[in-house]
């Protein structure tokens, strides 16, 4: 998956839509994509990942979840990749064959963290074998240690990977450490590699570290913030584009004020959700257990800090906003 202008970097982790009873509401997915292209400017997806909660999902949720984001967002969207990585090699090839037969664009594959991968020999055969279940797809490693406990460096994994699995495409780099992520770039300059970096808070560092793209999650709590930010996550990539790198870090900095805020209060998949339903007007449901819902203290205060940073409308204020962000 190339990404290149401003409007192809951002990649929000698509969150599962559920009823009170945990069930997945389909129904709302091409509302969804609508959303994301027309109002966050947002046109490339990542399918089951963490914030999707993905691994909470049955095999056949998984599919379903996988056929409906791709019929939908048909001419709509450029790029659907759908997280494939399971327990089970069995499970992670099943979905990585489906992926190709419903015309996703690419697949990802997180280390399988129960019975763990010790060494980097070991996971790229893991990794061999689901890519080879889909030998015409692009395939993307899912590094993301603070949530698998496999705590190869990426650095070490792409090190002679293509030659071993020949439809490696790229790296969504899900962790804080620049020094890993910079190597990864560093060494592999010669290669035609997407590096999606998945830190909200840090994208700009890794942008001037060479990440070609973004993927969203949260500091170590993996929510996307790019599906009601991205706009302002487009303003960003756009002035970094231009070489204008006070407005970009201006940006940057606006994201930051709100991550940190919410990260202080309790932030995770769950009050994610809340903040999709409460942005967006399209009914996200609650997570599933054994996360649970949002309070709705956290939803208000977060409401409020949305408003003061001109996030959202100020319609209801009176007093003017001295936190806002240009």
């Amino acid at each position: 998956m190339r990404l290149h202008s401003a409007e192809r970097r951002r990649v929000p982790r698509r969150r599962r839509l559920t009823s009170r009873l945990g069930e997945i509401n389909f129904s709302v997915i091409g509302q969804y994509v609508d959303y994301l292209v027309e109002e966050q400017g947002v046109k490339n997806i990542f399918v089951n990942g963490t914030t999707g909660e993905g691994l909470s999902l049955s095999i056949s949720e998984r599919r379903r979840v996988a056929e409906e984001w791709v019929t939908k967002g048909r001419n709509k969207l450029d790029q659907i990749v759908i997280h494939v990585g399971a327990l089970s090699l069995k499970e992670s090839q099943e979905l990585a064959q489906h992926a190709a037969e419903i015309g996703a664009d690419g697949i990802a594959v997180i280390a399988p963290f129960f019975l763990k991968p010790w060494n980097k020999d070991v996971l790229i055969n893991f990794l061999k074998e689901v890519a080879a279940a889909a030998p015409a797809l692009p395939f993307y490693y899912y590094h993301i240690p603070a949530l698998t406990g496999v705590k190869i460096r990426a650095e070490e994994v792409l090190d002679g990977i293509q030659e071993k699995i020949p439809t490696f495409q790229g790296l969504k780099f899900s962790d804080t450490d620049l020094l890993d992520f910079g190597q990864c770039v560093d060494q592999n300059r010669q290669r035609q590699f997407a590096f999606l970096f998945g830190v909200d808070e840090q994208l700009l560092s890794a942008l001037v570290m060479g990440a070609t793209g973004a993927v969203g999650r949260m500091c170590c709590f993996l929510s996307s913030t790019y599906n009601y930010l991205g706009k302002k996550t487009n303003q960003m990539l756009e002035a970094f584009e231009r070489k204008d790198f006070s407005s970009a870090l201006n940006h940057q900095f606006c994201i930051q004020r709100f991550i940190n805020f919410v990260v202080k209060l309790g932030f995770g998949v769950s009050q994610t959700k809340a903040i999709m339903t409460l942005v967006s007007g399209i009914p996200m449901g609650p997570p599933r257990l054994p996360l649970q819902k949002a309070s709705r203290e956290f939803t208000d205060n977060a409401e409020a800090k949305l408003r003061s940073l001109d996030f959202l409308s100020f319609n209801d204020l009176k007093d003017g906003n001295l936190g806002a962000c240009s």
